[in-house]
């Protein structure tokens, strides 16, 4: 199907699905500032291929879903400041509130429960999710991403520089630092990928861009705080999924995340960084589609 919204938890979700919707839902949750299409068409048909119903969408403040310019625009570096010193960070929305927009999906929908799947900050909805709507996952897989502890080891500088560089302000200089951003946070040696990233950022561009609701998301991530003693309560069979080699949310997150949650499974993928390369799908989609069966 194309894509088509939603009304969840009072404000409009984007959102597309592949398979058959009588299959057990999968609900593929996206990273900070990152649209749905960062989950590539053909990894979402490969999963749909093994007999689930696969369901990506833009979060809120990201793509063609609800935006929030009458929230403002945080002051990311003074957030990052007060987060660094132990400070309680003030946010137009947590990641809870993400967590709400995303059972308000699957209620649009009529799905009961699903099984969550979130990367990067997704991980961490989807982590909230399994936390505070334990009724309505079937299992929970969180993918290089973190607990949320501030006494992990923290970003590589060079991670923390891409992520933090100011927004481009034309195409041509948003194509160079996509392909820049993910030279860094991909890491070197994945022919595949560098040969799409100037075709996947012309998509991006193409359903817009919106860097003022990719700093509210980061202000959601540091006002949630340590998820780590609630997710000593979390019931869903879930699956921890890191690289060793990720140098924005460091391996030591997964290893965090797998000891916080009674019975988690930590898988990691060698020579992985902060992205799902091509060449590593079919480790992912048969760790995935065995975690779900």
């Amino acid at each position: 199907m194309g894509p088509a919204l939603a009304s969840a938890n009072g404000l409009e979700l984007c959102y597309d699905a592949f398979g058959h919707s009588d299959a057990p839902a999968l609900l593929l949750i996206m990273g900070l500032g990152a649209q749905m299409i960062a989950w590539e068409d053909e990894f979402c048909k490969q999963l749909a291929s093994l007999g689930r119903f696969v369901i990506r969408f833009d979060n809120r403040d990201v793509g063609l879903s609800s935006k929030f310019p009458q929230l403002g625009t945080p002051d990311v570096m003074a957030l990052l400041g007060q987060a660094m010193m132990g400070k309680p960070v003030a946010a137009p929305y947590t990641l809870r509130d993400m967590a709400a927009d995303a059972i308000g999906l699957l209620d649009a929908l009529g799905i009961e429960r699903a099984h969550a799947v979130g990367v990067s900050m997704g991980g961490a909805i989807a982590q909230e999710m399994a936390i505070h709507h334990a009724g309505r996952l079937r299992s929970l897989i969180s993918i290089m991403s973190s607990t949320g502890d501030p006494n992990l080891p923290q970003a590589t500088a060079e991670a923390v520089a891409v992520l933090l560089s100011p927004p481009p302000i034309d195409q041509q200089s948003y194509l160079a630092s996509y392909v820049r951003t993910w030279a860094v946070l991909r890491g070197p040696g994945f022919p595949l990928d560098e040969a799409k990233d100037l075709e996947r950022a012309a998509r991006n561009w193409d359903r817009g861009l919106h860097p003022a609701g990719a700093a509210r998301q980061l202000a959601a991530i540091l006002a949630s705080g340590d998820r780590t003693a609630a997710l000593g309560t979390v019931q869903a069979p879930t699956l921890v999924i890191h690289g060793d080699a990720d140098p924005l949310v460091r391996h030591e997150g997964g290893v965090a995340t797998a000891k916080a949650i009674k019975g988690a499974r930590l898988l990691t993928i060698k020579g992985m960084g902060h992205a799902l390369p091509i060449s590593m799908w079919p480790q992912l989609i048969a760790a995935i589609a065995a975690h779900t069966r």
